[in-house]
């Protein structure tokens, strides 16, 4: 894709992964909207990084994302590219006593949102770029998150397909694939161990730029490379105790 003069929607930019995203667009001289839920999270977003446009919109729902197409199609008819970042993950046991409501947020949040938003935003005449943003754990899952995994899994598959799919329409798919990273994704402190965003977002760049159409970085890389063998060592690695 091209890293200059795009105008960019990134779901769940507020932190994390989007905000990273986001900072790196706008110093290349991107026009950036983010959207989000917490609509405070947003407005510090904005506060710090100038030019950087907003929404909050929650994606669980189907008239939101609706509506923020609609708005986008009225306000920014000429987005090219949409990032599906926004993702939700929890920490549960198959006997969580509020696992199936859980689930469903992991689910609305992690397959339902995006798949829809990707269906919307194909219709878009300046459609060029769709980047979804999967997980090293959509290859081997770590069982404290079944569901949040599965979602990756799934997640994964269908923007494999979308590749194909919208080949015709011109719309390049590019999947970026990070490990866990130091966010407070599933909680605070959870992944204090973990890489930080600006060496994950660094070399999505470094990797954009050579044109890959997949993106890895640290152990994601070597989930994604892994034979069924190595596969199932890593899995026993990772969910051990």
């Amino acid at each position: 894709m091209k890293l200059k003069g795009n105008k960019i929607l990134i779901t769940g930019g507020g932190s994390g992964i989007g905000l990273g995203l986001a900072e790196r667009f706008i110093r290349l001289d991107n026009k950036v909207i983010v959207c989000g839920r917490r609509e405070t999270v947003l407005l510090e977003a904005v506060e710090k990084h100038r030019g950087l446009l907003w929404r909050a919109c929650d994606l669980t729902k189907e008239e939101s994302r609706v509506d923020l197409f609609h708005w986008i199609k009225k306000e920014h008819s000429d987005l090219n590219v949409l990032i599906n970042n926004a993702g939700i993950q929890h920490w549960m046991d198959l006997d969580d006593k509020d696992f199936l409501k859980k689930s469903r947020e992991e689910i609305a949040t992690n397959i339902e949102a995006p798949l829809h938003l990707t269906s919307l935003f194909i219709n878009l005449k300046s459609a060029e770029t769709l980047i979804n943003v999967t997980s090293g754990l959509a290859f081997v899952p770590f069982t404290k998150v079944p569901v949040y995994s599965a979602t990756k899994a799934f997640f994964h598959s269908f923007t494999k397909s979308a590749e194909h799919l919208l080949k015709n329409k011109n719309v390049e798919v590019i999947e970026l694939i990070p490990p866990a990273l130091n966010t407070d994704l599933g909680g605070k402190g959870l992944h204090d161990f973990a890489p930080s965003v600006a060496d994950f977002v660094n070399e999505v760049f470094v990797q954009l730029e050579q044109g890959k159409k997949v993106v890895t970085f640290g152990l994601s890389e070597g989930l994604v490379r892994a034979g069924r063998e190595e596969a199932e060592k890593i899995f026993k690695r990772m969910n051990a105790g």
